[in-house]
């Protein structure tokens, strides 16, 4: 979500950001950097963020990297965005950048298509579009900041798994539903990993929770009486490793069964502190607005086109690839333990 090794805790997402959002009103901030509209004569560019919704603490900490980063190339900073994460809300922000003649836009699309007229309008009026976070369709964006690959979430999670149990004996896994296409295709390449790298330890079973805090709150119970030796659970969502910790943490299992997964900070944060989890993951929202900022500029200012190969600077993150269909890779996932935790809000 997630985190790479040139990092600092700065704040983190949710899956959410796909994942729970907090409302409230709508609004714009804007600082600048000393820049003007579009590429400017040798300034920064002028980027506006338009995220899925203001008021949402996801979204906050990605626009708190936003800026950060514009300060740092010396562009002028823009937030705007709806107070729900509807797609026709955010059209009316789409056509009012145009209008403005801003350099770039970052997007965290609420639909991947139905906001693609508007976005196309506005690239034929030289406005560079770049999604992250959440995706439009490739003809619809010039590039999309990707927080993390399937590839890398599966993996931060055997790892952290299997360090936590000392790589031996029964694991299962507590996911969505059953048709959940990110995480089937993440417990595939989980039991890939095991398969492996991990001989000694078990993969027993994957559960449903449905997403649904009651049903993987009795999942988990069925998990533990079923299995009496299982040594740890992997729950690749947030609502499930969240009602999984609230089960563990009153049950005779805390401290004996490992639990990890993907979760937000504010809901884990108190089975963290009190020892019922030792460690999840998820992505740095600060991190990907960061990059997202420095891509944007790299657009307008014609360093690169948002082809397969193009490199660019991104600050203290450092050098970065576009990848195929104009993809831009943030890296692994940050983990989050007792030394972080404290860090992020969101």
């Amino acid at each position: 979500m997630w985190f790479n090794k040139h990092k600092k805790a700065g704040a983190v997402v949710a899956l959410a950001a796909t994942t729970a959002l907090l409302l409230s009103g709508c609004g714009a901030s804007s600082d600048s950097g000393g820049g003007d509209a579009g590429s400017g004569d040798g300034k920064g560019a002028s980027v506006t963020f338009l995220p899925k919704n203001l008021g949402n603490p996801y979204f906050d900490t990605s626009s708190k990297g936003g800026k950060a980063a514009v300060e740092e190339f010396g562009g002028t900073f823009n937030e705007v965005g709806p107070a729900e994460a509807t797609p026709d809300a955010q059209v009316s922000f789409i056509n009012t950048a145009m209008q403005q003649g801003v350099g770039a836009l970052a997007i965290s699309a609420n639909d991947p298509k139905a906001i693609c007229d508007a976005l196309n309008e506005a690239r034929d009026n030289d406005v560079k579009v770049v999604t992250f976070d959440s995706d439009t369709n490739v003809e619809c964006r010039d590039l999309f900041v990707n927080q993390a690959d399937a590839a890398g979430i599966a993996k931060v999670q055997v790892d952290m798994i299997t360090e936590q149990i000392g790589d031996a004996g029964q694991i299962a896994v507590l996911s969505a539903s059953a048709n959940a296409t990110n995480q089937n295709a993440w417990i595939d390449m989980m039991k890939e990993e095991l398969k492996a790298n991990h001989p000694d330890v078990e993969l027993v079973e994957v559960v449903y929770g449905d997403d649904d805090d009651q049903t993987s709150f009795d999942k988990t119970a069925a998990l533990l009486q079923t299995y009496p030796e299982l040594k740890g659970i992997v729950s690749p969502t947030t609502v499930g490793i969240a009602a999984a910790a609230r089960y563990l943490s009153t049950s005779d299992a805390k401290g004996k069964v490992a639990l990890t997964g993907l979760g937000t900070p504010n809901q884990m944060r108190e089975f963290v502190e009190d020892g019922t989890v030792t460690e999840f993951a998820l992505w740095n929202p600060e991190d990907l607005g960061y990059l997202t900022a420095f891509a944007a500029n790299a657009l307008v200012a014609g360093d690169i086109t948002g082809k397969e190969g193009d490199k660019f600077e991104a600050g203290k993150l450092g050098e970065f690839t576009v990848g195929a269909d104009g993809v831009v890779l943030l890296g692994e996932p940050y983990r989050f333990n007792t030394e972080n935790i404290g860090d992020f809000d969101f």
